[in-house]
Formats: structure tokens, C-alpha cells, sequence
């Protein structure tokens, strides 16, 4: 079952509700269903066996200085 985000357009509580075909969401504060479906981002695991092209080939070069060590080694001693 997918986790949506809403805000209440009653109240303006913001919460995440587990929905299906056969429940809708309502508030938890004021249990109004006129909510507004929010954007959500989704968070990838480094921890997933599937590695992109671009971490199995390591660091890449400092975009401010172009340090070939990679991000923030150029304010390392």
C-alpha cells in the first residue's frame, strides 16, 4: 500500500497516510477527507546490491577547484 502526503484544507495539518482503493485519507487532527495530495520525494538506499555506473567508479573531481580527490578534499590536510 502506497504512503501519500497531504495537508488538511480544513485545519493545515500536514501528515502521511496509508491509503487504499477502499480507504480514504482523512485528518488525523480534525478528521476532515478535503485534503490537498502533496509531491513527495522518495530516498534510495546505498545499501542496494544495484550500484550506478557513476559510485562504482568512485569519486569524481571538486566542481569548485577541480581537485581530482573529489568534493571537500581540496580543504583537507
Amino acid at each position: 500500500m502506497p504512503i501519500f502526503e497531504y495537508v488538511c484544507r480544513d485545519c493545515q495539518h500536514p501528515f502521511e497516510a496509508i491509503v487504499s482503493a477502499s480507504r480514504q485519507a482523512k485528518c488525523p487532527e480534525c478528521q476532515s477527507e478535503a485534503l490537498d495530495k502533496q509531491l513527495s520525494v522518495f530516498a534510495v538506499s546505498h545499501g542496494s546490491p544495484v550500484r550506478s555506473r557513476a559510485a562504482s567508479q568512485g569519486p569524481s573531481a571538486c566542481g569548485s577547484c577541480g581537485d581530482p580527490r573529489g568534493p571537500g578534499s581540496c580543504s583537507m590536510n
